[in-house]
């Protein structure tokens, strides 16, 4: 069973708009693969089981989230490490920039 979740919009660190011009760089989500959303300020690390082509849509399970200082957390809100989520496209978001403590 999947839970239903309200993804944050990626606003600035979307994957789609990030591509809009380059589909030629953009890779299409695969099983085993790491994708990070955004869910109440957090990022959700979710691995790929299936990708649903016709639909947009990664299933997977939830690896890890992480808070704006870079702390992991087992749960956020009703999300849960190891919880099987559905992840549209339009939700998937980049990687934050991980500030160098020594700048």
């Amino acid at each position: 069973m999947h839970k239903h979740i309200d993804w944050d919009a990626p606003g600035n660190a979307s994957v789609t708009r990030h591509y809009a011009s380059d589909k030629q760089h953009e890779v299409q989500p695969h099983p085993g693969m790491m994708l990070s959303a955004r869910y109440q300020d957090m990022v959700v690390r979710v691995e790929v089981e299936a990708y649903r082509e016709d639909d947009a849509l990664s299933i997977g399970k939830v690896a890890a989230l992480i808070d704006t200082q870079g702390k992991r957390h087992q749960t956020h809100g009703d999300l849960s490490v190891g919880d099987y989520v559905r992840l549209p496209d339009d939700k998937r978001a980049l990687e934050p920039a991980i500030e160098d403590e020594e700048d």
